[in-house]
């Protein structure tokens, strides 16, 4: 299995002097799976650049997962240069009520007061297919999910390929004094034993206070989540806007004072690993 960071900012994109080491682009993951499947989970304004890759790399189906429709995971599915092209399909993945809302979401950005070219003029084989939250299959791979605890209805995704297991989990609130959707000890029977863990970790400890019901965790509550779960390797992702590559830097080096056996490194958009 094999992942590559596209974007790994959360809210809005941010350019800049102070984010080139881990990034601007809002949130999109590639995952291409042994199988030779490839997949992306969310379009944020990262999916532009993997789109011109994928071009060039003369891929010609994708399966694409939506965890949810806040901007900063849809901003740039309009920029995604495959969907303009007959010879691709693209099967996008929606967990209900998401899934019957997907149309609409990827339509509604695409009118014409906000963008030049229209939903119905795509090239592209487009198929919207309702997740299974218990789990589908694509070609031997197990994919499940999970509501996490977010404002608006948002699932994790777990890919299980052979014995290697990979769980992205995105704009989740793990302290639920104020969001309560799924139970702290069901977040941490997804996640256990996972090889990789990649989660939101969008503010510190001392401040999340002032976020309380925004739907993210500090990343302290996140490296007790996959030290609990048994995880070998976590990486911190939707960074707040905020955040420099420099407290970004330390928050790492924080983490792993603390973590144990757990591996603890920050995704850097344009990074990739195998596994």
């Amino acid at each position: 299995m094999r992942v590559k960071f596209w974007g790994t900012r959360g809210s809005i994109p941010v350019p800049g002097k102070d984010t080139i080491k881990y990034g601007g682009n809002t949130t999109c993951l590639e995952i291409t799976l042994e199988n030779g499947r490839e997949i992306i989970i969310d379009a944020g304004t990262g999916m532009r650049q993997l789109g011109m890759e994928i071009i060039s790399n003369d891929i010609k189906h994708i399966d694409f997962f939506l965890t949810h429709s806040h901007w900063d995971h849809i901003q740039g599915f309009p920029f995604f240069a495959p969907i303009f092209r007959k010879d691709i399909s693209l099967n996008i993945y929606g967990v209900s009520p998401t899934f019957e809302r997907l149309l609409d979401i990827l339509k509604g950005q695409m009118e014409f007061i906000y963008f030049p070219v229209q939903f119905k003029q795509l090239g592209a084989k487009i198929s919207f297919k309702k997740f299974d939250p218990k789990g589908i299959d694509l070609d031997g791979v197990k994919v499940s999910s999970i509501m996490t605890n977010h404002p608006l209805e948002t699932h994790a995704f777990k890919f299980e390929e052979n014995d290697k297991t990979l769980v992205f989990m995105t704009d989740n609130e793990l302290d639920h004094q104020v969001i309560a959707t799924t139970p702290y000890d069901k977040q941490v029977d997804f996640v256990r034993g996972a090889n990789i863990l990649i989660h939101d970790a969008q503010y510190k400890k001392e401040e999340i206070d002032k976020y309380k019901g925004w739907g993210h965790s500090s990343w302290q509550e996140t490296v007790a989540l996959a030290k609990k779960a048994g995880v070998e390797k976590l990486f911190f992702t939707h960074y707040d806007p905020s955040r420099t590559d420099t407290e970004i830097d330390e928050i790492v080096i924080e983490a792993n004072k603390i973590s144990g056996k757990l591996s603890v490194l920050g995704a850097r958009e344009g990074n990739s690993f195998e596994f």
